[in-house]
């Protein structure tokens, strides 16, 4: 059995203890807490099992490497706490571990990011021999569908495009759709999200890595924005009111240009109500979903709908699946195009 430990209490940590207590080649061995109140609770508790596992979630993240687990899924809250998420990972990798984590997005596509938290990791795993694969929890099954596709046509396929549809009326963080994103906002407001290279900070590895997968040397990066005022004023069950003259809908792109065209584009598009820009992509069941369009011979479109379980407990599960093909690797970065190749 692989001895594996979930670090972290949040959504994501209880999806991953899930995922490794149903996984049959893994072992619950510890929880690390990042709440200090959490500590101490079983993690059949905290995953919201209705049934022990007789793992108590501990603080001393220290002695749970000390023990020298075989695999660490980290999911310590990436977006609030950057530095210290980045010295968990490296202490992890120093213990050897095989490290699986959602929050590093500069290096989704290793081999071309050139960020400089990169020579930090690569530095920890030389000194202790640890493994590491960043995934991803925000998006459904697109960008995992699609290397897949791209692999089964090889050469023939010229262009891909991948695009996320978000109604986000029906979420429940004001934070991120109001001032992350903008939704509600003024025009004249620029939310984080989308100043300028920001969508290319987050979402250029992924890609660059496409790009790869394509067998595409890309010349450049370019990002478009859009933003539409909503007309009238809507309400949500869970964000309450969005005034007209709000952002009610924004798409973006992030295009990756070779030869003259966009040879890899991957595009967002988020609504707070559904009767704004009609003429952009709709989700394709609700509430979210993808679509994937890879032109060539043949020309494949993929859609993907959201079903019962949540995109990112699906995610999560993908996420811990890839203990197993990890432990036997050469200690090293491994992204999703390495996965594919035994």
């Amino acid at each position: 059995m692989i001895s594996t430990v979930v670090w972290g209490d949040g959504s994501i940590a209880r999806d991953a203890i899930r995922a490794v207590d149903a996984h049959p080649a893994l072992t619950l061995t510890a929880v690390v807490a990042t709440d200090a109140d959490r500590a101490g609770r079983d993690a059949g508790d905290l995953a919201g099992l209705g049934r022990p596992l007789g793992v108590l979630a501990t603080g001393d993240a220290a002695a749970v490497l000390e023990a020298r687990p075989d695999a660490v899924v980290y999911a310590g809250s990436g977006r609030v706490r950057p530095v210290d998420v980045r010295a968990d990972i490296v202490a992890a990798l120093r213990a050897g571990a095989v490290v699986l984590t959602p929050p590093i997005h500069p290096i989704y596509d290793h081999r071309g990011s050139e960020h400089g938290v990169r020579e930090e990791i690569l530095t920890s795993i030389r000194d202790g021999g640890g493994r590491l694969h960043v995934g991803d929890v925000d998006v459904d099954w697109a960008d995992h569908v699609l290397p897949l596709a791209l692999r089964s046509i090889g050469d023939r396929a010229t262009s891909v495009r991948v695009t996320e549809t978000v109604d986000y009326s029906t979420h429940d963080l004001p934070g991120s759709v109001r001032y992350l994103m903008g939704m509600g906002e003024p025009l004249s407001f620029l939310p984080p999200m989308l100043a300028p290279r920001m969508p290319t900070t987050v979402w250029g590895d992924r890609v660059r890595q496409l790009a790869r997968v394509l067998r595409v040397e890309l010349d450049e990066i370019r990002e478009v924005v859009e933003r539409v005022e909503l007309e009238v004023t809507v309400e949500t069950a869970t964000m309450g009111k969005f005034e007209a003259g709000g952002m009610g809908a924004v798409r973006f792109e992030v295009q990756g240009w070779a030869s003259g065209a966009p040879a890899v584009v991957v595009e967002h598009v988020g609504r707070i109500d559904a009767e704004v820009a009609p003429e952009w992509p709709h989700p394709p069941a609700g509430g979210a979903g993808h679509t994937v369009l890879v032109d060539g011979d043949p020309r494949i479109a993929v859609i993907v709908e959201p079903g019962p379980r949540s995109g990112g407990e699906t995610a999560v599960d993908r996420l811990v699946a890839r203990i197993d093909a990890l432990v036997g690797r050469e200690p090293g970065v491994y992204d999703d195009v390495d996965l594919l190749r035994p």
